[in-house]
């Protein structure tokens, strides 16, 4: 079954990863203007091109979509740290600073999930896809730590770990101080708090160049 315009290619694993991903994409839409507990795997069938039942042949639960979702959100924004590597030669702490927060300014979904959402995901889904996603976030720590020793070859391996110790839990916090709802910005102006707005990229270019300002050339 497809809807027109949607040609599903043959194979049993081509056909598994193609449903796969495209049950994925309906959960990243709806997660654009949804909250998590609003959504339900009926909303993401009626975005699949085949039945809402078919989903359990694929993931037992929605937490397990979500999870599938913030796993390909590290494989996309692992795949722009490499590129970093790949087409720099060297890069100074600003330049490096101002790369890796380009990055993850693309990257809004995935913050959104690691802050908000990550804990029921991780214990509503079988092990095997939370095997799947840890090997994935492995890979998003070995990559930033590729990328120093590239750049800043002073850094020591105990350097490079203190970093990392700092830098993964600050990508935590980036979303809520970074967006905010009416309501949320509302009840900060009736309760004085005083705030500045600050984007994903202006944090976290601050935040790295800060760091690593002991191993600039």
């Amino acid at each position: 079954m497809r809807k027109e315009g949607i040609v599903m290619p043959r194979g049993s694993e081509e056909l598994t990863n193609a449903r796969k991903e495209e049950i994925i994409g309906a959960c990243a839409s709806l997660y654009e203007t949804t909250g998590f507990k609003d959504i339900t795997i009926r909303d993401i069938g009626e975005k699949t091109s085949f039945t809402r039942t078919s989903i359990y042949n694929y993931f037992q639960t929605k937490e397990e979509i979500f999870l599938a979702l913030l796993e390909r959100e590290h494989r996309l924004w692992i795949a722009d740290l490499e590129e970093i590597t790949r087409v720099n030669r060297s890069l100074s702490v600003d330049a490096f600073a101002d790369a890796l927060a380009r990055t993850l300014e693309k990257r809004g979904c995935m913050l959104k999930l690691m802050c908000m959402n990550l804990y029921d995901m991780e214990c509503n889904s079988r092990i095997e896809n939370l095997v799947s996603f840890k090997k994935e976030y492995a890979n998003a720590l070995r990559t930033i730590s590729c990328c120093l020793e590239k750049f800043f070859p002073d850094m020591t391996v105990n350097n490079i770990q203190e970093f990392l110790y700092a830098f993964f839990p600050f990508l935590f916090g980036i979303y809520p101080y970074t967006s905010h709802t009416e309501k949320q910005l509302e009840a900060m102006r009736l309760a004085h708090v005083d705030y500045t707005h600050c984007s994903i990229y202006e944090l976290t270019r601050s935040f790295a160049a800060k760091m690593l300002a002991p191993f600039g050339r």
